[in-house]
């Protein structure tokens, strides 16, 4: 039995949840998600409690099994609480602004890049050198996020570029010089 798959979600209150097959719809303070799943795999909702079950323990549904709970556990989070991924920027001269509905970054090409995100999705700048990138579809905010940091990835010798926050970036030494 999948560790992750036989564990029970809890359905907070304000939270209504329909599932019919192959379709679950998540309404929640923040917002509605609908997430298609397997028509075979069983997903069974009793007293605000939601069940995940396989029909047989074929390799085919033992790996849908955690897939599929973790989806719908992820839906009913980014609608009570939300997901945010923040970015930091290193770089002399490189900075990040808010222009309109999207971001513009300048980070030492030619140009100014102007990124504009999907409607969903929220991106702040609390500062020239931090993006906050936040929404209720932690897919769609972890995609949002790759793509603004893949802009210009941080290199191993001066660690310049966006990163994640947290993110470790493992440093080269560079040339040793002539001796």
């Amino acid at each position: 039995m999948s560790r992750i798959g036989r564990l029970p979600i809890k359905v907070p209150e304000n939270v209504d949840v329909k599932i019919e097959k192959g379709l679950v719809t998540v309404k929640g303070p923040k917002g509605e998600l609908k997430q298609e799943i397997h028509p075979d795999m069983i997903v069974e909702m009793e007293d605000r409690t939601i069940y995940v079950k396989r029909p047989s323990d074929d390799k085919q549904w033992r790996a849908l099994h955690g897939l599929t709970r973790t989806l719908i556990n992820n839906m009913i989070v980014g609608v009570t609480q939300g997901y945010t991924k923040k970015l930091v920027i290193e770089g002399v001269g490189y900075r990040a602004e808010k222009k309109g509905k999207g971001i513009q970054l300048a980070l030492g090409y030619s140009h100014p890049i102007y990124f504009v995100p999907p409607a969903s999705i929220q991106v702040d700048v609390p500062a020239p050198t931090q993006i906050t990138v936040s929404g209720i579809d932690k897919v769609l905010v972890g995609q949002v996020a790759a793509k603004i940091r893949s802009f210009r990835p941080p290199e191993p010798y001066k660690g310049k570029g966006i990163r994640y926050e947290g993110e470790i970036i493992r440093r080269k030494a560079g040339k040793a010089g002539a001796k």
